[in-house]
């Protein structure tokens, strides 16, 4: 099984990075976020002609999230289920006896904006929410854009980067506790030492130089864990000059999964 997690920033925007980035690669479960579109006007049909059928959660201009999949899930579950939920950022699917969980973490401000303790929040809430619905003994993926790096190797350069949003020791460890409750990082796992990043800032064109951040994740229970084989970010849709791409680039899981 290969799963993908996509901060595509408008999936309207990047519909033909899409559709020529799937033509290039094989996908079972394509996971999107920012999708930035109502739930109506998400742009099913471009996933249809190409094999997928989109779960989505979403809303106007901000935020949103989809899980487009080749096979029909046996269960859905959109948000956290604790009734606190403005920002549509959580998806959830069962798909066989796997769940897939599909999020998009706020990307928060400097401490004293009301901001960083939402995003504070949110991740406990996000334990929460994995407490009440599943266990570490479970076959559960957690994929999507945490808006943390989780150590000094996932910055291009710590002392540039330090006191800045993602790197703040209070979000690191909001997101450790997550990890906490029975999740590995399986890009981590695979690769030890690497220094791949998913996230290169617009304004300073970082791409072309690599500096940039590891902020989106896939994230599994000891059981599916155990089956990752390849964690690879895939440069080739962020490396587009037009039309413009995503300023996140793909994380591309293959697992030894039915």
């Amino acid at each position: 099984m290969k799963i993908a997690t996509f901060n595509v920033n408008s999936v309207r925007a990047r519909a033909e990075i899409l559709s020529r980035w799937l033509e290039r690669v094989h996908l079972d479960v394509l996971c999107l976020q920012e999708t930035k579109v109502t739930d109506e006007l998400f742009p099913h049909e471009l996933f249809e002609g190409l094999g997928f059928r989109c779960q989505v959660h979403g809303q106007k201009g901000y935020n949103g999230v989809a899980t487009c999949l080749r096979h029909a899930p046996t269960q859905i579950r959109r948000g956290l289920g604790d009734g606190d939920e403005v920002e549509r950022r959580v998806l959830s699917v069962e798909l066989g006896d796997l769940w897939i969980v599909n999020v998009y973490a706020p990307h928060g401000e400097l401490p004293g904006n009301p901001k960083h303790e939402e995003k504070l929040r949110f991740f406990s809430r996000f334990c929460r929410f994995l407490k009440r619905n599943f266990s570490p003994e479970q076959a559960l993926v957690v994929v999507g854009d945490m808006n943390v790096a989780r150590t000094d190797r996932d910055v291009w350069d710590p002392s540039a980067l330090e006191g800045t949003v993602g790197v703040l020791p209070d979000e690191r460890t909001a997101f450790e506790r997550v990890l906490g409750w029975g999740l590995e990082d399986c890009y981590r796992k695979l690769h030890p030492d690497g220094r791949d990043f998913t996230w290169w800032d617009y304004r300073t064109a970082g791409i072309w130089r690599d500096e940039g951040m590891r902020i989106d994740y896939v994230l599994g229970t000891t059981p599916v864990a155990l089956h990752c084989r390849s964690v690879e970010v895939d440069l080739w849709p962020r490396r587009r000059r037009n039309p413009k791409p995503s300023d996140h680039a793909p994380v591309v899981a293959e697992f030894d999964w039915p």
